[in-house]
């Protein structure tokens, strides 16, 4: 089935301004709440959301087999369990109705008014019920970096890197949507030169810029899916901000990998951009080396050319950029970490989420980790407001944006948007 929603001749009725992360080429899904508190799955062109829900009451969808309350509901599980034919189906139709040439909607001000909102007047929610949260460990690059910093500098990467794509299965309580503020969080911490551990806050709050993709129903126990098959079971992407504190996780994470450290918060972006969006900026991802085993190989191309910055706010200040860097950087690609977490015969279902792990790329200005960027804080972050920053300090502002962009199209993530504030304290 072709992708016309991807036509890049294809103008909307609706205003999208230039440079928008959202034009009609897009189509990304979501979840929001209404001025009058109605939850909806939606999708967004330009600065309108649109309510889905709406348009599937007012038989925008005919023709397509869809259960009768498919946008009516407060998250895209069921959508997403539906498979890649009905969201293709979807998505095109989608971008029919709002299509300049297509009168349907457009002169109807009646079934306009109950479908499209200015995005100021909703209030993003969680796009997903995500059942489960790996994320991977996929940056040759930030696992060098960090193996530099803790282990032996000659002998960065530990043995297995560079055989499986690592990973560590993280905790979906704690996921939240852009614009939810984190708290610092609380912990023990090995003071330098003591024998004994600490209970206090962490020292060290740190940003990881990650991306994230969704997953439909994959298997059942105890099969597994090829690297071939990967990508039919992949939705979509998210922008991910995996909070991390260093102090905590130091003392911690030997011998079983990260814990609390990791578990206080994950923010992401909540519109999920399809597989299908983002077809064109396919690339090829680095060369790998030793050849992976039978069942992590792939062919052609299999990484995406997505520019990724992140930004440092204070309070009341203007935002600085830390860090640009690019999906494509990723030493192992969404279709081998899916492939290798199946092929034990583990389940992964509608709505997990699967994250990157810290992409950093080959330059200093493009890691992505404040650990990296001021190597574990002996080189100090200058911002605009002309203070210092070595790790993230209570009430600055954590920013990641990402984008795709071509001769013809630009194809973005919005982006994921919290402000870190004092540790919790009970009233």
């Amino acid at each position: 089935m072709p992708i016309t929603a991807n036509d890049t001749k294809r103008k909307s009725w609706l205003d999208v301004p230039e440079n928008s992360d959202f034009p009609i080429q897009n189509i990304p899904f979501g979840v929001f709440l209404t001025k009058e508190n109605v939850v909806t799955v939606g999708t967004r062109i330009g600065d309108y959301a649109i309510d889905l829900g709406a348009l599937q009451q007012l038989n925008y969808f005919e023709g397509i087999d869809l259960t009768d309350d498919m946008f009516m509901q407060d998250t895209l599980n069921d959508f997403i369990s539906d498979g890649k034919k009905t969201w293709r189906l979807v998505r095109n139709r989608i971008a029919d109705i709002f299509d300049e040439t297509n009168p349907q909607l457009r002169d109807s001000e009646k079934d306009r008014d109950v479908v499209i909102f200015k995005i100021e007047d909703v209030e993003m929610q969680l796009p997903v019920l995500i059942g489960d949260y790996t994320d991977f460990y996929s940056s040759k690059e930030h696992a060098t970096n960090v193996g530099k910093m803790f282990r032996d500098p000659e002998n960065a990467l530990l043995p297995n890197w560079l055989h499986i794509p690592v990973g560590y299965h993280g905790r979906s309580s704690t996921i939240v949507p852009s614009g939810i503020p984190v708290h610092r969080p609380m912990g023990q911490i090995l003071p330098a030169g003591e024998k004994y551990p600490v209970f206090g806050p962490s020292r060290l709050v740190d940003f990881e810029l990650e991306t994230a993709f969704i997953t439909t129903d994959v298997n059942v126990m105890g099969e597994n899916i090829s690297t071939y098959e990967a990508e039919d079971y992949i939705f979509g992407m998210v922008l991910l901000n995996d909070w991390s504190a260093r102090d905590i996780q130091k003392w911690e994470y030997v011998p079983l990998g990260p814990f609390l450290a990791k578990s206080f918060a994950t923010s992401i972006s909540p519109w999920i951009v399809t597989m299908d969006a983002l077809e064109p900026f396919r690339t090829k991802g680095p060369k790998q080396d030793p050849t992976p085993l039978p069942y992590l190989q792939t062919k052609g191309k299999k990484a995406f050319d997505i520019h990724l910055e992140v930004l440092l706010k204070p309070e009341d200040q203007e935002e600085t950029v830390v860090s640009k860097s690019n999906f494509k950087y990723l030493y192992w690609s969404m279709s081998q970490q899916l492939a290798h977490h199946t092929s034990n015969g583990c389940r992964v279902n509608s709505g997990d989420m699967m994250g990157s792990g810290t992409i950093s790329g080959p330059t200093p200005d493009s890691f992505g980790s404040m650990l990296e960027l001021t190597w574990g804080g002996k080189n100090p972050i200058k911002l605009k407001d002309g203070s210092e920053r070595k790790f993230i300090e209570d009430n600055d502002t954590v920013i990641i944006r990402g984008f795709c962009e071509n001769a013809e199209v630009r194809i973005g993530f919005g982006e994921v948007c919290s402000q870190l504030l004092p540790p919790f304290v009970r009233p």
